[in-house]
């Protein structure tokens, strides 16, 4: 299988292309963190990368996308190239959560060590809440993502719970739980797991579709009925 990964959910804008199967296959990525401008800045760099991969989009099977929880923005970039691409190529889009891609960095990162633990992979949001997601040790989903405050999870989360991502310090301090163990703290998922996820997800059940946790904050503007007389 030859794919093309994208995240643009957080902070970073990050593009892989993966060709093969299993340990034997080839990744050309590259990240860079933006915070802004991903727009402007992912097709010169899916352009770099399949150019260093020597894959043309015509020889692609797959696009991958990261679909939330993220910025409201970044994800409509992502997912707007995505699917554009895909409709181009022919080819099947699947989304990946970028709470799955933060643990499956855990578990990579942290193996065998705790390969039978389960993962809560976070994500800070703003003010005291937390994006929050269990997966058990083969990245099986443990129950739904949400949005919670911090502190609410003090009576909620199992003794010596593992937890990864940017919300993972946000939660022990919130909770003052000194059993919490704090796996790795990244603001945005690595593209070799989006893409290796990517590759075993099923089109039919994965769509790129935006996982949105919470409202927007910008509010649709509304035109004075005044104007309209």
């Amino acid at each position: 299988m030859r794919l093309l990964a994208i995240d643009t959910a957080l902070d970073a804008c990050s593009v892989a292309v993966l060709d093969g199967e299993g340990a034997s296959a080839r990744l050309t990525e590259a990240s860079e963190v933006l915070r802004r401008g991903h727009a402007e800045r992912l097709m010169g760099m899916i352009g770099e990368v399949t150019a260093e991969a020597s894959i043309a989009f015509s020889e692609l099977d797959r696009v991958v996308v990261t679909v939330g929880p993220g910025s409201f923005t970044g994800l409509r970039v992502g997912l707007s190239a995505a699917r554009g691409i895909a409709l181009v190529v022919h080819v099947p889009a699947v989304g990946v959560s970028t709470l799955a891609a933060l643990a499956a960095r855990a578990r990579r990162e942290n193996a065998p060590e705790r390969s039978g633990a389960a993962i809560w992979a976070t994500i800070a949001g703003r003010g005291a809440d937390v994006y929050i997601q269990g997966f058990s040790s083969d990245g099986t989903p443990c129950d739904a993502a949400r949005a919670v405050a911090a502190a609410a999870l003090g009576d909620e989360l199992p003794e010596g719970a593992c937890l990864a991502g940017s919300g993972a310090e946000k939660i022990v301090a919130a909770t003052q739980r000194g059993d919490l163990t704090v796996l790795h703290t990244h603001g945005w998922p690595a593209i070799a797991d989006v893409a290796r996820l990517g590759a075993l997800a099923d089109p039919e059940t994965s769509r790129p579709e935006p996982l949105y946790l919470r409202a927007p904050d910008a509010a649709p503007a509304r035109r004075d009925a005044r104007l309209l007389a």
